[in-house]
């Protein structure tokens, strides 16, 4: 765990400590100073080494009314030359906050940023060079942007704004990062320590009868968070920028990283909830919230219960009918391909699944459980009983004692580290969480856990690549080419393929150049339209959506999972201005 020339620092001498996040109201031609800096934060009985926006994790809440023009100052006094991306405003492209729009905040640079704010909802701004990295440690913060129509949300006592993290620590420091390569490549970097609004067990209280909105955001590097609150009534108003169609109650929300969405919730009796994460294998503790016995005022009783639907989003319904059966105008693949090296030396080998131990095969192949290609082992005096690892074989087989497959030892390795607390890998949580600890790779079209802990740490952009490909030209990644011109609306087909090498899910962001509606999910027409920069493709999923470009300039899209981003899981387009009127 030293640090070397080749890793970031991971020193805390002399750091101030974190602060408590603030948010900040600001008024339309408002400036505000934003400095990236690093700090020290306490996490259970150690200090680690963080980085920070104005010295607090998260950053501060901008609040912005819609319509206003805000001016941001950066400073960068962290480890390395960066951006700031204000992920899902429609913005001017010079500020969008990418190396393709802007010249690298060197070290001790700065930098100023013109934020727009055309709609209202819930957006964030974090780094968009090694993203992997700086979002890891601590730069990400929220803005809120308050609508000007005051009936847009239904009424509440109170809003918050919540982000949900996981960390990754071994031995008191958070785990290295190298600053030559991203590593995690595969999955992503899960962590073992979850954090809600950068802590490890926050603790909110309410009155009795209070409605809070929560704007929640999901600033992980990879981990897809499915957020409920047992006892408490949840009614679901809005998404990545702005309010549904129709709201609706529902019992949890799923948010993939980089995914926002908005509920109202009511605490009708005093007494505490858990806000939890809940996977199909295990149930994490997010938050407590204690609920005062003192009535809130005024009352809310009656307004609550209603669920309104809204016109503005009635009239995109109607609007989007032509595109469902139209054909794609763009059609983008998502597939992986993975290289690892063969096993030193000149011993046999066999193939199996990093995520499924059990799937054996003499020659390469995929795994039928999930997909993914399998990995080359060492075969000589590989083989152990799972149940029994005092059985070993020089050959594949069965145990003499329960009759169990045998199992490459390597691999029976690595899933007693993952399942035990080896190597810092146990599962995240505020202590023993609920349920059991094992999970077994892709369910409902998410890999809600780091199953191939061993891999996935060995796998870099030197032998896993992640692939967009355009179906139309078979470009890939940076190759692709597309052009748009403002008032265009476009229609782009997502395939996640399951041909590729690691079929997994992928959250698709694009930048400013516009916002899209999903159209439907394997053929299936979205029942509750909700303008989105961020989409959810599960493993196997086609999703349709219908771009509305509206923003002239060079715009990027990606996934939004840190890794596969770094990977080169992305490209540029162009949005050329509209025609100029021809002279009446």
């Amino acid at each position: 765990m030293s640090t070397s020339e080749h890793q970031f620092t991971t020193d805390v001498t002399d750091l101030p400590p974190v602060r408590t996040t603030e948010v900040v109201d600001l008024g339309d031609g408002g400036r505000y100073e934003l400095k990236i800096a690093p700090v020290a934060k306490r996490m259970g009985g150690d200090t680690v080494r963080m980085l920070a926006y104005n010295g607090s994790i998260p950053g501060p809440i901008l609040r912005v009314r819609q319509g206003a023009q805000v001016a941001v100052d950066i400073e960068n006094q962290g480890d390395m030359e960066g951006t700031v991306h204000w992920h899902g405003l429609r913005l001017d492209n010079r500020y969008d906050g990418t190396h393709q729009t802007q010249a690298p905040i060197q070290v001790g640079g700065r930098f100023t940023a013109v934020i727009k704010c055309p709609d209202p909802g819930a957006y964030w701004y974090h780094p968009h060079i090694r993203s992997d990295y700086g979002i890891e440690m601590g730069l990400y913060g929220g803005v809120v942007v308050d609508p000007d129509d005051p009936d847009y949300w239904p009424p509440v006592h109170r809003e918050l704004f919540v982000t949900l993290d996981d960390l990754l620590l071994e031995e008191g420091k958070v785990a290295p990062f190298s600053r030559e390569e991203t590593t995690h490549a595969a999955m992503g970097r899960f962590g073992n320590v979850i954090l809600v609004n950068g802590e490890t067990d926050l603790a909110l209280t309410a009155q009795r009868g209070e409605v809070l909105r929560l704007y929640l955001l999901n600033t992980a590097n990879t981990r897809v968070f499915n957020v409920a609150l047992p006892g408490v009534p949840i009614k679901l108003v809005g998404g990545d920028s702005g309010h549904v169609e129709q709201e609706e109650w529902v019992e949890e929300v799923v948010l993939a990283p980089s995914e926002r969405v908005v509920v109202d919730v009511l605490f009708e009796a005093a007494g505490e909830f858990e806000m939890q994460h809940r996977t199909p294998d295990r149930v994490y503790p997010l938050a407590v919230v204690t609920v005062q016995p003192e009535p809130a005022e005024p009352s809310l009783a009656e307004s609550y219960p209603q669920l309104r639907s809204y016109p503005d989003m009635v009239a995109e319904r109607a609007r989007i009918q032509p595109y469902l059966a139209a054909a794609p105008d763009k059609t983008l693949s998502f597939l992986a391909e993975m290289n690892l090296p063969q096993p030193e030396g000149n011993d046999p080998v066999v193939y199996a699944c990093p995520m499924h131990p059990d799937v054996v095969s003499e020659t390469p192949a995929h795994c039928p459980q999930c997909g993914m290609k399998l990995v080359a082992v060492a075969a000589v005096s590989m083989f152990v009983c799972p149940m029994h690892p005092e059985v070993v074989s020089d050959e594949p087989g069965h145990c003499p004692r329960c009759a169990m497959k045998l199992l490459p030892k390597q691999l029976v390795d690595q899933a007693a580290g993952h399942e035990h607390a080896g190597h810092g890998h146990e599962h995240p949580g505020h202590g023993d969480g609920h349920g059991d600890a094992h999970s077994h790779g892709t369910s409902e079209g998410i890999e809600w856990e780091d199953d191939m802990v061993e891999v996935n740490r060995m796998t870099t952009p030197a032998n896993f690549q992640w692939k967009l490909v355009d179906q139309d030209t078979e470009a890939v990644n940076a190759a692709i080419d597309w052009r748009f011109r403002v008032g265009d609306q476009v229609k782009i087909r997502l395939v996640n393929e399951m041909a590729g090498d690691h079929p997994m899910h992928h959250p698709f962001h694009i930048h400013g150049a516009g916002r899209f509606l999903v159209l439907s999910r394997d053929g299936v027409v979205e029942p509750n339209l909700v303008w989105k920069d961020t989409v959810l493709l599960r493993t196997g999923e086609t999703v349709d959506i219908l771009l509305d470009v509206t923003e002239p300039g060079t715009w990027m899209a990606h996934c939004h999972i840190a890794e596969h981003h770094e990977t080169g899981m992305m490209f540029n387009f162009e949005v050329a201005k509209p025609d100029p009127s021809p002279p009446s």
